[in-house]
């Protein structure tokens, strides 16, 4: 089965929108794995208006299932993760004023630059996945850096599915059937949601685990936090 992160960088962007600790966040991530996902997400950016880097270092005694901090690896971020060790680091490459991911990493243009930071991570016992675009030679980019797996950036997707182009899942399900060849697991990530996210799993390969934010926070708003997080489980069965 597939495993299913929530991101809850929605929660901390409500709870900063008051001050305060309304909603408390780690009781939300101690919540959304008792009510049965397998991971939390977290992506803390530098200027901290959702996820701050004090909640990385919090949640450590909080997640039990699997930990993964997804951000730019410019140093403070670095110095964060090997601080917090968590079970996965995922790499995007954001704009510090990026409102949210936008794109994959140009793989082979920053392959020295990756395979560095990645060995640092792996030294110290941290998987590393790359988030990349639905292209073969960016997959093929990715194995060359050392990474273990690679996150496809599913926003193209999302777009098209809801436009009833079915055809728009067939790059991701090349793009994993290639990194299977190259011994790299698979993730995905970015605007999956209840409508997509069954067709999306039933079409991809090997897909180890999908990281999902925004669409379900807010679908929790009218269904639920406990039934929207077994709704997921559901679709990935």
């Amino acid at each position: 089965m597939t495993k299913l992160s929530v991101n809850i960088n929605k929660i901390a962007t409500l709870r900063n929108a008051r001050g305060g600790n309304v909603p408390d966040l780690l009781k939300a991530a101690k919540d959304i794995q008792n009510f049965g996902a397998q991971g939390i997400t977290i992506h803390p950016r530098p200027d901290e208006r959702h996820i701050r880097y004090q909640d990385a270092r919090d949640l450590k005694s909080i997640v039990h299932t699997e930990y993964n901090i997804e951000g730019n690896p410019e140093k403070n971020f670095i110095d964060l993760v090997l601080e917090v060790k968590p079970d996965q680091v995922t790499l995007v490459p954001d704009a510090v004023d990026a409102i949210t991911s936008n794109a994959g990493w140009e793989t082979k243009k920053h392959r020295d630059f990756l395979r560095e930071v990645i060995s640092e991570f792996k030294r110290n016992g941290i998987r590393t996945s790359i988030f990349v675009d639905p292209v073969i030679e960016m997959v093929e980019g990715a194995a060359e850096t050392g990474t273990e797996r690679i996150e496809l950036y599913t926003e193209s997707f999302a777009t098209e599915y809801g436009n009833g182009n079915l055809q728009s899942v067939e790059v991701y399900a090349a793009a994993a059937k290639r990194a299977g060849e190259l011994g790299l697991g698979v993730n995905a990530g970015h605007d999956l949601s209840l409508d997509n996210l069954k067709f999306f799993k039933q079409n991809i390969p090997n897909l180890l685990e999908v990281s999902i934010g925004h669409a379900l926070i807010s679908e929790a708003l009218y269904l639920g936090l406990e039934n929207v997080v077994n709704m997921y489980l559901q679709r990935l069965k």
